[in-house]
């Protein structure tokens, strides 16, 4: 196995203290390792440095070394080696680390930088937080009250630029706020590669728009909302729909390709308002797609599948039914189940020894967050054994088995079997158990319908297109009269006959970590 290179490590001393990091380390990513704060807003870790707002100021030294022999010249006083401190304050976003290095972030002239560049960023801004959409998440709000002065000198008035532009069908544009730190713009050319968005005009007058003829409308589009430092770049959906400080935030994971992007979930009060990225610098850096950002809304969508029965009324129906046709049942899996409905998926086909089909879902990938293969889990599929080779879009050996007679019953885990290749004269010839969360056409004529819980109101992990583990949390509680996968599958197995099997997460993966070769080592926190 061929180890990864060991990084370059130099040696830089912030405010007095050292620190080793990898070579060319930005600085204010260095300084954060020491618990040091070098504030900024032009700057993000994953787009190129610009150095517009020129709030990172700080002073920058190097130590001295005699010209003709390169040897170090020592402080009489200290008797270290002299540092040589440029004059004037220079940018930390287009430093990098280098031996030596020295950095002073809290001396009076970087202090009163700081105050200076606040009060410019400030002159035209309007004093509208308490009904900004960005309060609660503003760093111009945080960082005027951490390193501005408290005060204004300037008297005139302020300059009114447009506001509520539509940029695009999602993000709404309030100029006025606008500190011009370009973010927005570097990410829809870099990361987008939507080369849409530009400053127009000069000085104090210079507006954010779109190219003459053009729309901010591509699929990374929110993303700009997310890095905007101001509320310049809001997203239409989520606008004044609720104040940030009252949402709870769950981690989750973009479930709609095999990327697997992770996110978090901002719920209050069992409702959803918006999904946002998380980073994760092994999967999506900081970003997600729009498209992504829309599933809560099946959460509340008139087809949401509830029962007024208890979930023992109906695993007990849907037992019966499957007793009653042993041998001749067929069970549909989902690659959208997560690796522990999964599991109990596989642990219900052996107890009535049921062959497994599994639906491919595909679509156009865009080669950066949304892969081809839409199924969020179906590398789960195959590590758990689920099934032991890639699914076909259609379930034609199904539709063979059931023109021929051998299969009378179908369980279907989430899937819509009409769209996945068999007809209405399918689904009339058997009679079909139904596991989900939407209404459809399989749901209509199933015999027993279990509505179950959405990824939103569950627990569990998923394998994503790299074999990437990864986890996500429950954000909001199911609906009454919707019930857990897991504890849906683990009745159906007990009541079919199988061994008994626990629907509580850890309890579950202490079975899966000794029944599941790839998994062994996994521990579920």
């Amino acid at each position: 196995m061929i180890q990864p290179a060991k990084p370059d490590l130099v040696t830089v001393n912030i405010d007095g203290k050292e620190i080793a990091v990898p070579k060319g380390t930005n600085v204010i990513e260095a300084a954060r390792l020491v618990g040091v704060d070098i504030p900024h807003y032009c700057y993000h870790p994953k787009l190129s440095v610009v150095g517009n707002c020129r709030m990172c100021l700080i002073e920058m030294g190097m130590p001295a070394v005699d010209p003709a022999t390169k040897a170090p010249v020592m402080d009489p006083v200290t008797g270290k080696q002299r540092i040589n401190w440029i004059p004037r304050p220079q940018i930390g976003c287009a430093t990098n680390a280098s031996p030596g290095l020295h950095i002073r972030t809290q001396t009076p002239q970087i202090k009163d930088c700081r105050e200076g560049v606040m009060e410019f960023l400030l002159i035209n801004h309007p004093l509208d937080c308490p009904i900004c959409d960005q309060a609660g998440e503003c760093k111009l709000q945080e960082q005027s009250t951490g390193y501005g002065r408290g005060y204004s000198r300037y008297i005139e008035n302020k300059n009114v630029k447009p506001k509520r532009t539509q940029l695009g069908p999602r993000v709404t544009l309030d100029d006025e706020r606008c500190i011009l730190c370009s973010r927005c713009i570097r990410f829809s050319k870099e990361v987008a590669k939507d080369d849409v968005l530009g400053f127009i005009d000069r000085g104090s007058y210079s507006t954010l728009t779109c190219y003459p003829g053009r729309k901010l409308e591509n699929n990374y589009s929110l993303n700009t909302v997310d890095i905007c430092p101001v509320g310049a770049l809001t997203s239409t959906d989520f606008r004044f729909k609720m104040r940030v400080w009252f949402l709870k935030q769950s981690n989750s994971i973009d479930t709609e390709s095999s990327v697997g992007a992770s996110t978090v979930v901002w719920s209050r009060e069992g409702v959803i308002y918006r999904i946002t990225p998380r980073r994760n610098d092994e999967v999506n850096d900081t970003w997600m797609a729009d498209s992504g950002r829309l599933l809560y809304k099946a959460v509340r969508a008139e087809t949401r599948l509830t029962s007024t029965q208890p979930l023992a009324t109906l695993a007990t129906q849907a037992a019966d039914l499957l007793k009653a046709s042993r041998g001749t049942i067929a069970i549909v899996g989902s690659g959208q189940s997560s690796v522990e409905e999964q599991f109990l998926t596989r642990k219900l086909a052996n107890a009535l020894q049921a062959p497994v089909s599994l639906v491919a879902r595909t679509g156009a990938g865009d080669g950066v967050l949304v892969s081809a293969d839409r199924n969020p889990n179906l590398r789960g599929a195959l590590v758990t054994g689920l099934v032991c080779a890639l699914p076909s879009a259609r379930l034609d050996e199904l539709a063979t088995a059931i023109d021929s007679g051998r299969v009378k019953t179908v369980v279907s885990v989430g899937e819509d079997l009409l769209g996945a290749g068999l007809t209405a004269a399918h689904l009339a010839k058997v009679s079909i158990v139904y596991l989900g969360t939407q209404a459809n056409a399989t749901s209509v004529v199933a015999k027993v319908v279990l509505p179950t819980l959405s990824v939103f109101e569950k627990a569990g992990t998923l394998v994503n297109q790299q074999f990437r583990l990864q986890k996500f949390a429950k954000a909001v509680p199911g609906p009454t009269g919707a019930f857990d996968d897991l504890a849906v599958l683990s009745q159906l197995v007990g009541l079919v006959g199988g061994t008994a099997v626990s629907s509580e997460l850890h309890t579950l993966w202490t079975l899966i970590t000794t029944e599941v070769p790839a998994l062994g080592t996994v521990t579920y926190l």
